[in-house]
């Protein structure tokens, strides 16, 4: 049977009994108009209104995802479908399943992901809150493509087919909302086929509210963009920290510096080094949250990022923080022989508070290197070599042989 499917139409379901009818007879009707050998899909999440009973009585297949979430019951759909091909989309009567054609004609092509485009294929009056359809879709899809470069315009479309064998090779993760990006994301990320085909979107056939929470779901979407992505989430405001930094702290370490009628001071190279630190640290946090995502599988290796790994060996940093360390205390000490020299009094000298302000940059840059590079070099210990203390010692081996004896 599973040799013979070239299309499972999937739907997530929790509690659908309005609109699960329709949905199921609509995607039937395809099936039927097309000749595509297929099946209908229902993935039930727990579902207390009969709607199970109404999907099995039209003729689809109903699993059960034991797990809750809009994720997990598709996860568990993808996984139990027989088709080649899965086209996926929610079961509230909004999309239209009966004309699924240049979805089925893009995945015969060779896509791995057809995305539908609801804003180019139309989005009926009251079919999308204004504050999705002008500002949340908008702006998670841009963010979406600035970040992974993803040509994907409708970000979380809920209508998608893909080939169910490069889906499944991603090893998608989530459990809610926010497996609509990681789809997205992965595919990209992993250099898979990925197109987009106009489809529509109406209101929805239901009586009671979405499951979907506007706020709360958004925001797990763009807390997922953000952690699939350390260059944007660490590296880059990291950069711009510590370039700001190091730019304005080398101008203020020499003397104040006059810009119109305003004049910095050391109380701006204090800021300065607080720009510094901060940069210095989520620099660090990117390289480690990088290679911890891909080490472990939620990030593809990059052969650029291991080749700066490489070189960025434990030794290396730990050298360089030493050096900033001692640097730092070389500093510290002329300050603190200066304020000696002042018998322990009030520090008024901006020279000397210049020279404590980049000791205690130095110090605790250098401090964070040697934690963070510590921290990163325990990530990339092999996690699947058998350990040492595992091994059974000399003496067991000579008690099991005694006692085979």
């Amino acid at each position: 049977m599973a040799e013979t499917l070239e299309l499972t139409i999937l739907m997530p379901c929790l509690n659908e009994a309005e609109t699960l009818a329709a949905c199921v007879e609509k995607a039937q009707g395809f099936l039927a108009r097309s000749g595509i050998a297929g099946e209908v899909l229902i993935s039930d999440n727990g579902s207390t209104d009969g709607s199970q009973a109404i999907a099995e009585a039209l003729g689809a297949r109903v699993v059960t995802a034991a797990q809750r979430g809009y994720g997990a019951a598709l996860g568990t759909g993808i996984a139990e479908a027989r088709g080649r091909f899965v086209i996926m989309g929610d079961a509230d009567d909004s999309y239209d399943f009966a004309n699924l054609d240049a979805f089925v004609r893009e995945l015969r092509d060779g896509a791995d992901l057809v995305m539908g485009n609801r804003f180019a294929g139309g989005v009926a009056p009251g079919a999308m809150p204004w504050h999705h359809r002008y500002i949340g879709n908008p702006v998670l899809s841009f963010l979406g493509r600035l970040f992974f470069g993803t040509p994907i315009r409708d970000f979380h479309c809920g209508l998608r087919g893909f080939s169910r064998a490069a889906i499944s090779g991603l090893n998608l993760r989530t459990t809610g909302m926010e497996f609509a990006s990681e789809m997205v994301v992965k595919a990209t990320l992993g250099q898979l086929d990925v197109r987009e085909v106009p489809t529509t979107l109406k209101p929805d056939g239901r009586s009671r509210r979405p499951h979907l929470r506007s706020f709360r779901d958004g925001w797990r979407h763009l807390r997922f963009l953000l952690l699939f992505s350390p260059r944007w989430l660490f590296l880059y405001p990291g950069l711009a920290l510590l370039g700001i930094g190091l730019v304005v702290g080398s101008q203020l370490l020499l003397g104040p510096v006059q810009v119109g009628g305003i004049s910095f001071g050391v109380h701006t190279l204090l800021v300065a080094s607080l720009c510094v630190i901060m940069g210095t640290q989520s620099i660090a946090f990117a390289i480690i949250g990088r290679r911890f995502a891909s080490r472990y599988g939620f990030i593809p290796p990059s052969s650029s990022y291991d080749r700066l790994l490489e070189s960025l060996t434990l030794e290396r940093i730990l050298l360089f923080a030493v050096l900033l360390m001692l640097g730092g205390l070389i500093a510290m000490g002329w300050g603190f022989a200066e304020w000696a020299r002042r018998d322990f009094g009030p520090l008024t000298s901006t020279a000397t508070l210049r020279a404590v302000i980049l000791a205690m940059t130095a110090l605790v840059t250098g401090f964070q290197l040697m934690m963070s590079a510590f921290m990163s070099s325990m990530i990339n210990i092999p996690i699947y070599e058998r350990r040492l203390a595992d091994q059974p010692a000399p003496d067991d081996h000579f008690h099991r042989r005694r006692n085979r004896d």
